[in-house]
């Protein structure tokens, strides 16, 4: 008898991804979908329920369909997505407390797996050349969708204490990219003018979209229970990936970066948050050798390629006109100019 399998979050493309993968799989019975508003793409194979899982209604669904297994992708990371920081959290951390506590009171469930985010690591000077899972942050994240995440984590570990008898997962993924997914990172490189930190220049490593997919694939199918970095192989400097872009980039000092960057994008996904910015910084590495050792998988796709399929995805090449990106860039030195007077 195959397996029933939930998966929140069906609606975004991550998740929708997730559901046609599981119901393509032989070895699923059942794939539901849950999310708050209902797919625009469809969803074959699977049903759809539209449902918020901050509410118990959740817990009444996992017990009518007898769902043994649970993959966990419904959390948000820029707070346009949700609309709101306030809203954003409250998805992530409620709906996730909400979510555990319908599967530690529904006996069917055996597995739960969890999409988290190598930005539980932080990122600042001191952190080492590539994070293992077992190693503690040197700069822990304080605010935003990283806090959010090392906070989710922290409720998954509890929810594994009292359930012993549920096999948990947790995957760490490194910053997704892809030629079809719209991430805060996406949108960064596709910004008329890219900001970047002045005298820095970060480490970038990535996971491409369906790399990304394969390795929960990979973990709702094995049962094995841990924590596991998710990313390609090898990383390039943020100088590297802006120059693979074709768009010019301004060098601004670190505090004026939000400043500047908002300036560009005021509408857009991206993300200038403070956590945000130092990543911009200073970047981050993983090390995914136990994913491969103890979960079988590699990723198909190393961090440059992947960042290369993204750019075909994009069709990405200088688009603006000389007077535009001239404009912008000047506006963008002189917001650093009047910063540094300041100072």
């Amino acid at each position: 008898m195959g397996r029933v399998v939930l998966v929140t979050g069906a609606s975004r493309h991550l998740g929708g991804l997730m559901v046609r993968a599981l119901a393509r799989d032989p070895g699923v019975a059942r794939v539901i979908g849950v999310d708050v508003v209902p797919p625009q793409r469809p969803l074959p194979g699977a049903e759809f329920i539209r449902a918020d899982i901050r509410n118990p209604v959740i817990g009444k669904v996992l017990r009518s369909a007898d769902v043994d297994t649970v993959v966990h992708m419904g959390v948000i990371a820029t707070p346009m997505q949700a609309g709101g920081r306030t809203a954003m959290k409250e998805i992530n951390v409620i709906g996730t407390m909400q979510l555990l506590a319908a599967c530690q009171k529904a006996p069917s469930v055996t597995r739960v797996i969890v999409k988290s985010s190598s930005s539980v690591y932080g990122a600042g000077p001191r952190d080492p050349a590539l994070f293992t899972e077992d190693m503690s942050p040197q700069h822990p994240p304080t605010s935003g969708w990283a806090k959010d995440s090392v906070e989710v984590e922290g409720y998954v570990r509890g929810f594994a204490r009292r359930r012993p008898d549920v096999s948990v997962a947790i995957l760490r993924l490194a910053n997704v990219i892809g030629p079809r997914v719209e991430t805060a990172m996406t949108e960064y490189f596709t910004l008329p003018v890219v900001p970047t930190v002045l005298g820095y220049d970060a480490r970038l490593q990535f996971v491409h979209e369906d790399d990304a997919i394969s390795a929960l694939h990979r973990a709702t199918s094995s049962g094995i229970s841990g924590v596991f970095n998710i990313a390609g192989e090898g990383i390039i400097a943020l100088s590297q990936a802006v120059r693979r872009t074709g768009r010019p980039s301004v060098p601004v000092p670190g505090a004026l970066l939000g400043i500047v960057g908002r300036g560009i994008a005021p509408t857009r996904l991206v993300d200038f948050s403070r956590e945000q910015v130092r990543f911009l910084t200073y970047g981050r590495g993983i090390d995914t050798s136990r994913a491969t050792r103890d979960l079988g998988f590699t990723a198909r796709r190393s961090t440059a390629v992947a960042f290369d399929e993204f750019l075909g995805g994009y069709d990405l090449s200088p688009a603006l006109a000389e007077s535009v990106i001239s404009g912008v860039t000047s506006a963008a030195r002189m917001l650093t100019t009047r910063g540094g007077s300041r100072a």
